[in-house]
């Protein structure tokens, strides 16, 4: 920039000394509140494993089909031995809290402080609270073995992709990604497959990483059929994955 006569001042190069010392100060507190969410994740979620993280609109409502049927598969899941995580919150967070609740295993709540929408539920064995969307994005995907996914709005999507881009660029472990109410999500598959796919953004095989299921026994099943391939030898597990489409 420098070189090309297109000078940026350095923070450091502000005359303003006590503007500068405020903005270095608010900068750094601000990273140490993320690096704190980060310390209390990992300190309360760590050994929670297997989970399956569960996402979907805040503003589905309990008579909603789809709010009960988050609950028996939150509850099928949290009796199958794995904890479920939610965003604390109401809606399909709700159901999924709900379902675990009354199951065997933990249901965790990923709480965020929002001016609107956002309040947490009472069904949580374990209840985090985030002021950052990052830090709060980072525990979905790094405690979750399995991610379920109901219809939602921007979040839901917003989680989806990001799960979607960690493992279709291989920063992020393989794991099984649920979409649940296949009406709902028929026109998104069906445009990645005309304009994603057919354009050249994606390729194939990243379909793949996507599964549509409205069972809520053969979301289960699903879920424990990739771990159950995952833990065998691996030349036996290679092939398994390329057999059931989930292998990059």
């Amino acid at each position: 920039m420098e070189q090309r006569g297109k000078k940026v001042p350095r923070l450091r190069e502000v005359n303003d000394i006590e503007r500068a010392t405020a903005k270095k100060a608010r900068e750094s507190w601000h990273v140490l509140t993320i690096m704190a969410e980060f310390i209390e994740s990992t300190e309360r979620l760590s050994e929670l494993r297997p989970a399956v993280s569960i996402f979907g609109s805040a503003r589905t409502k309990p008579d909603d089909p789809h709010y009960a049927l988050c609950v028996d598969i939150a509850r099928r899941l949290s009796d199958a031995g794995y904890a479920v995580i939610s965003g604390g919150g109401p809606g399909i967070m709700e159901a999924a809290n709900k379902g675990a609740f009354d199951g065997a295993s933990p249901s965790v709540g990923l709480n965020i402080e929002l001016p609107h929408e956002q309040h947490g539920n009472g069904w949580q064995d374990i209840s985090l609270s985030f002021r950052h969307f990052f830090a709060r994005k980072v525990a979905f995907v790094k405690y979750a073995d399995a991610y379920v996914v109901l219809p939602g709005g921007f979040g839901t999507l917003d989680e989806l992709t990001e799960a979607l881009t960690l493992m279709q660029t291989g920063k992020s472990r393989l794991m099984p990604v649920i979409l649940v109410g296949s009406q709902f999500w028929a026109g998104l598959i069906e445009w990645i497959k005309t304009r994603l796919i057919d354009d050249g953004m994606i390729s194939p095989k990243d379909l793949n990483l996507l599964q549509v299921i409205d069972d809520p026994a053969e979301v289960v099943k699903a879920i424990q059929k990739f771990h159950e391939e995952k833990d065998k030898p691996a030349e036996t597990h290679v092939e398994a994955e390329r057999q059931s489409g989930m292998f990059l």
